[in-house]
């Protein structure tokens, strides 16, 4: 029989800009521990970031030789992380860290919108310290995450159209693969408006459900600390499908595993998780027509890049953009990632890693 233990490590998950910032900056006041040092906060995130410095790194750096985005809308892309997180040496040095981090603290969160495709390698590490591992998935309307993004990080180049399409699919990717990574494990679902609205009641039923003593025991200072750290003006964008123009199919799929996740938040059962199961195969199909679809146009920029390669700096400028202006966006948005970024890059475009 296992011992039980004192260590928790509450991973908050869910696609950036749904509200896991504003849970993991909850969790810290409230006593639970953030790996030192933290992202600094900027002008998208004014209140801070909750995210570990080291994890975001770690994340990048697997991300790069994943070839994998952080909003990534190929459903191979699991495949590709799963593989890269998977060596020995990976897995070890990522353990020696949790120890580290669980020296300082027996209850630790950790936050970062990458590490949804890296829950196996951290499962395998809190197992290996000792550690109880929970899941909190925040939700938030894929039209507000999507014109947050628009906002916050650009329209990905010429056309809004087409960054609303790659976010959109990115969202049901990164919705539906990080329900499947968590299911059978001690997980919740909390929609953002609910912690806005009145943090109280989410945040103490996470504190029973995962048994975390910092927040069961919570000082009267912390929670007026927390009052003052949540403010309801962070909800800064809403927006409906009349703002983010995708095409019907998508949308509708996007719409299918919104209600899904937005009724396992209430009732986590076997039905609903099938649900999502079926959605996440449809996803796969649809993106596979996709990309079938715009074969023609990968092969062209291939055939273009080939032909750019023996050209002057200045001829090789000139001709990706008259490749990339003749492309019309419906198509370019259905490109897969690696082929537009190797256009973004082509015509100086290229945007960084982070913002998706």
């Amino acid at each position: 029989m296992t011992e039980p233990t004192s260590r928790r490590v509450v991973f908050v998950v869910g696609s950036g800009r749904s509200g896991t910032s504003t849970m993991a900056g909850t969790l810290r006041t409230l006593g639970l521990h953030v790996p030192q040092p933290e992202v600094v906060a900027d002008a998208t995130n004014p209140k801070g970031f909750g995210e570990p410095r080291w994890v975001v790194d770690l994340h990048a750096e697997l991300l790069a030789r994943s070839n994998v985005q952080v909003s990534d809308a190929r459903p191979r892309a699991w495949l590709d992380t799963g593989t890269t997180s998977g060596d020995h040496a990976t897995r070890a040095r990522v353990t020696a860290w949790l120890e580290e981090q669980l020296a300082v603290g027996d209850e630790l969160v950790i936050k970062d919108p990458r590490a949804a495709w890296f829950l196996g390698l951290w499962r395998a590490a809190a197992d290996r310290c000792g550690a109880t591992s929970s899941y909190v998935t925040m939700l938030r309307p894929v039209t507000e995450v999507v014109g947050s993004k628009q906002t916050y990080y650009g329209r990905m180049g010429a056309g809004s159209d087409r960054g609303a399409v790659t976010r959109t699919a990115a969202w049901v990717n990164m919705m539906l693969h990080t329900e499947r990574a968590t299911r059978g494990q001690q997980r919740a679902f909390v929609h953002y408006a609910d912690l806005l609205d009145d943090w109280t009641r989410p945040v103490f039923a996470l504190g029973e459900a995962f048994d975390l003593a910092a927040v069961k025991t919570a000082m009267a200072v912390d929670i007026a600390e927390v009052h003052r750290f949540i403010d309801p003006s962070l909800r800064r964008v809403t927006m409906t499908w009349d703002d983010v123009p995708v095409p019907d199919r998508l949308r509708e799929l996007a719409d299918e595993t919104w209600h899904a996740l937005d009724a396992l938040a209430a009732d986590d059962s076997a039905e609903l998780q099938q649900t999502c199961d079926q959605l996440r195969a449809a996803y796969a199909e649809q993106y596979a027509e996709a990309e079938a679809f715009a074969h023609s146009t990968v092969v062209a920029q291939r055939r273009a890049a080939a032909t750019e390669a023996a050209r002057g700096p200045a001829e090789r400028q000139g001709a990706a953009r008259s490749v990339a202006d003749r492309v019309p966006h419906a198509v370019r948005a259905m490109v897969p990632p690696a082929a537009r970024r190797r256009l973004r890059r082509a015509v100086g475009r290229e945007r960084p890693r982070g913002q998706a």
